[in-house]
């Protein structure tokens, strides 16, 4: 997915020229793509519990290399945004997809992976990146390096189907029922016991009112107390994601703005501000899953926050540009392992619906990746946008102070083993 999606990005410019496009309308056309993705990640709530995620993600995965190809095709705004749509929607389901699977590989494999995972996901896309800057210096056209990068993107997928996790059966949520009828307890001696009772006089069945009992009203409340639960851990993760997303967004639409525009640099060494981003992101994904593993999620997530905040207050205190690319750098590894782990408790939120609160949680992050940089961009039409950047600083201080929404629920539903009860982090127990 980060390879195809590398090389698409470099060759943005040769399909803006193929479709004639000025830069609003290129504008409008790349809009196309989050609103996709908005939209995949809502049907894949649908899907991926019912088909399982090996399957939803082996055919979302062969049919992304096949849509990456599709602006290839355009030669005008009405041709290029279905294509770009197609990429979104499809992008979206294979997302949910993919995070469910790592979820599930991540619980097989007893210690935490997800990072690391999305880590492949930062590599591939810096190496498509560089892979379509060579295809288009060597002058190959977009067609021929979208459907190559396709092709070897289909034979990654097809190669790698085979060997995902398949669905086990998922525990089955606790039904309230009607108590069992209360019957002498065995004798350990031998003794021969008389046979129980009758519950109910048979002459009076018919005309017996039927009641719930104390304990199936109690199961009642409890379920929908844990369906409560869920909705608001659902909400406070998807509150994260948009946080660590639109700071990935405001650092590659607007990193490199900031640089040459207030910062007066030229536009070479003003890419160079996103291209630390991307190395530390990278970098910090590869390491994060040990740290994880040592001092927990929530320390280590609370940690990024701190860190990511006090980059980008770095980037925007100097007018020195060194020092704002080291701020950039500083931002990237702050908020490298946000949104995988964010991903990956949205996996765990719901226990009897995993694919439903991942598709939520993802949702929710792709919309505020789609909204956030298009707001910064308005903010900063008005007040500049060196004041702009306030914004995702102020979301990178949220993740430090909300991290403990990551926590994981620590008890199990009695009678269900495989089935974890969903809850909320209480806030005094940090």
């Amino acid at each position: 997915m980060g390879l195809t999606g590398g090389v698409w990005m470099a060759r943005v410019p040769s399909a803006k020229a193929q479709a004639h496009l000025s830069d609003g309308t290129l504008g409008v056309a790349l809009f196309a793509v989050p609103i996709g993705l908005v939209l995949g990640a809502a049907l894949a709530e649908r899907l991926v519990d019912r088909a399982g995620s090996a399957l939803l993600g082996r055919i979302c995965g062969l049919a992304s290399c096949v849509t990456v190809a599709l602006p290839g095709l355009a030669h005008s705004l009405v041709g290029l945004i279905p294509g770009l749509f197609a990429i979104g929607v499809v992008g979206g389901l294979l997302d949910v997809a993919q995070n469910a699977q790592g979820v599930r590989v991540e619980a097989a494999h007893g210690r935490p992976v997800m990072s690391s995972m999305h880590a492949f996901y930062s590599l591939g896309a810096i190496v498509g990146s560089l892979a379509g800057g060579v295809l288009a210096w060597a002058g190959v056209g977009l067609l021929p390096s979208l459907a190559a990068v396709g092709a070897l993107g289909a034979l990654i997928d097809g190669t790698a189907g085979p060997w995902l996790l398949p669905e086990g059966p998922r525990a089955a949520p606790p039904a309230p029922s009607l108590p069992a009828p209360s019957l002498p307890a065995p004798s350990l001696t031998g003794a021969v016991l008389p046979d129980p009772a009758p519950l109910i006089n048979p002459a009076q069945a018919s005309i017996a009112p039927v009641s719930v009992a104390p304990d199936a009203a109690v199961g009642i409340t409890a379920t929908a107390r844990d369906r409560r639960h869920v909705r608001r851990l659902v909400l406070a993760l998807g509150v994260l994601g948009i946080c660590g997303l639109v700071g990935e967004g405001a650092a590659g639409d607007w990193s490199a703005v900031y640089l040459k525009d207030n910062l007066g640099t030229s536009a070479g060494f003003a890419s160079l501000g996103f291209a630390a981003f991307s190395v530390t992101m990278t970098l910090g994904r590869g390491i994060g899953d040990g740290l994880i593993q040592r001092f927990g999620v929530v320390a280590v997530i609370r940690l990024c926050g701190l860190v990511a905040t006090a980059g980008l207050a770095l980037a925007l205190a100097t007018p020195v540009p060194a020092l704002a690319i080291a701020g950039f750098t500083v931002f990237g590894a702050g908020l490298s392992v946000v949104v995988p782990q964010v991903f990956a408790a949205g996996g765990r939120a719901d226990p009897l619906r995993p694919g439903s609160g991942l598709a939520r949680v993802v949702g929710l992050g792709y919309a505020g990746m789609a909204a956030g940089p298009a707001i910064i961009g308005l903010v900063a039409d008005k007040i500049g946008l060196h004041l702009a950047f306030l914004i995702p600083v102020a979301l990178a201080a949220w993740i430090a102070v909300a991290a403990a929404a990551l926590r994981p629920a620590p008890t199990a539903v009695p009678g269900h083993p495989d089935t974890r009860r969903p809850s909320l982090p209480a806030s005094s127990a940090q």
